[in-house]
């Protein structure tokens, strides 16, 4: 289930095995890799939730275009995943509108 060639980021380097974090859970990926792959490859699906109607979203257009695929990694909402590289020990989050699932809860 891994994505190797990108039709954006032609020739991503799949580099090491790393560790990253989705949602409080250890998986693996590939440093260089995009994350939206890293993802998929893990069985992940659903990226973000619709602000008005909470309905699930994934990667769509897998080139940057669309906002299917916005994570929050690392702190910072709205990132991108399909075009963004995995880093070893990221910190990858589901998103809810803009915000992440202990935010929408204070709501």
């Amino acid at each position: 289930m891994r994505i190797e060639n990108h039709p954006i980021i032609k020739n991503f380097e799949k580099g090491r095995r790393v560790l990253f974090e989705f949602d409080g859970k250890t998986l693996e990926g590939y440093e260089g890799e995009p994350i939206a792959i890293a993802l998929k490859a893990n069985g992940v699906m659903v990226h973000r939730h619709t602000s008005n109607h909470g309905e699930p979203r994934g990667v769509f257009c897998a080139i940057g275009r669309c906002t299917d695929c916005a994570m929050i990694v690392d702190g910072k909402n709205n990132i991108r995943t399909c075009i963004t590289p995995l880093k070893e020990n990221m910190r990858v989050e589901t998103q809810y509108g803009t915000l992440n699932r202990k935010e929408t809860e204070s709501i």
